[in-house]
């Protein structure tokens, strides 16, 4: 079987992880995606993350590189932008998430590179768009988490706003991104040309709140965080996170008649789901509370189930990886790289009956594949031992 994406050229630009992810899931449906980097090698492959370190390649570069070659080029030098844009002529993604302004100083913006293949799919990610009043501010992860409102939508009155526990923005401006390139190349079989694909983190993680805010926009309704931790301002009571008499377990707003006759409480009989759910909404949060710490998770999860109510686990990431339906949906590849060993990762999350996500090659080393792209592209091994000589490009070998 030939991947969904098999003939598909990505020239991956990007660093840190929503462009790299975005390329990651484009590579895992078959597209040849050829990580452009600098000779040293992105950052990312520099720093560790939550302290695991790699043997060559550190896990954060790890988990958003698969699937790709290394070309190790040195942009700002003519000769190396001279190659990169060989490179487009035969390319239909490009993907780069350079802060404002730095794709025009190296010569890829789309302007040029949409004169050289027309039919380019140009694909461009920044922290807040390309122009307005925050072009220049850092695109961090938690900064717009901040800004996004989504860290009030959830918890209690007196305490902190408190963030996502993943790189959330990161992730949905990554899935945004791939779902760009590829409505851009349905356009293009269509109608054969390429286009601009732009794509920032705060309208990506602003759409992701399509309910909340239109709750606030359309309903008129504000976000009322209360006195009880309920997992979301716009969600009725009981709605959260209960700690159990050996854990904790999530109760998802169950009908008060039926909850009460499971917990044993006579005053949730006679309220309304509607109405006392929002009004009485702390007051039926800890009367749960208090409910749930008398029995074990298990104990609780089987007699809600039996109800029809809705409940389940806190999870950690062992129990996660363990669980029988992860492991029955194959929800993590596993795969034997060659410089850091057996890699268990999250894989692709999309099935496709005829063209399946694959993973033929763990994340490369720096240059890994620049002979062979190079090669490919046309230049012969004198002109590629001169550049590597120079320092335009780097080779890195498995060793």
């Amino acid at each position: 079987m030939t991947g969904i994406l098999e003939g598909i050229r990505v020239l991956d630009c990007s660093i840190a992880m929503a462009g790299p992810f975005a390329g990651q899931r484009l590579g895992d449906l078959g597209a040849d995606v050829v990580k452009v980097e600098p000779v040293a090698g992105e950052w990312q492959r520099h720093v560790s993350a939550g302290g695991a370190q790699g043997n060559k390649i550190n896990v954060s570069f790890l988990s958003l590189n698969r699937n790709k070659r290394s070309l190790a080029i040195d942009l700002k030098a003519p000769e190396g932008r001279d190659v990169l844009q060989t490179l487009v002529k035969s390319a239909d993604i490009f993907l780069q998430n350079y802060r404002p302004g730095v794709a025009a100083r190296l010569g890829v913006d789309y302007a040029t590179l949409s004169a050289i293949n027309p039919r380019l799919v140009y694909v461009s990610i920044s922290g807040y768009g390309e122009d307005g009043p925050y072009r220049d501010r850092p695109g961090q992860d938690l900064i717009l988490q901040g800004m996004s409102g989504a860290m009030l939508s959830a918890g209690q009155a007196d305490e902190p706003p408190a963030p996502a526990g993943q790189y959330l923005v990161d992730a949905v401006t990554a899935y945004t991104a791939f779902e760009g390139a590829l409505a851009a190349l349905f356009h293009r079989e269509r109608t054969g040309e390429g286009q601009l694909v732009e794509v920032n983190m705060l309208d990506a993680i602003t759409a992701l709140q399509m309910q909340e805010l239109s709750v606030f926009t359309v309903g008129g309704i504000k976000q009322r965080r209360s006195t009880e931790p309920h997992a979301h301002v716009f969600i009725r009571s009981p709605y959260g996170v209960f700690e159990t008499a050996d854990g904790f377990i999530v109760l998802a707003f169950p009908s008060l008649k039926t909850l009460g006759e499971v917990i044993g409480e006579a005053s949730f009989l006679e309220l309304d789901d509607e109405k006392d759910t929002w009004d009485k909404r702390d007051e039926i949060y800890a009367t749960t509370r208090r409910h749930l710490k008398s029995r074990s998770s298990a104990e609780w999860l089987d007699a809600f189930a039996s109800a029809g109510i809705w409940a389940g686990p806190v999870y950690g990431y062992e129990d996660l990886v363990n669980d029988p339906q992860v492991q029955h949906n194959g929800t993590f590849v596993e795969y034997d790289h060659p410089t850091e060993g057996h890699v268990k990762t999250p894989g692709f999350a999309i099935r496709f009956a005829k063209t399946p996500s694959r993973v033929e090659r763990g994340a490369p080393l720096a240059g890994e594949h620049t002979e062979q792209i190079l090669s490919e592209a046309g230049y012969d091994a004198a002109t590629i031992a001169r550049l590597v000589e120079s320092g335009v490009i780097a080779q890195s070998e498995v060793t």
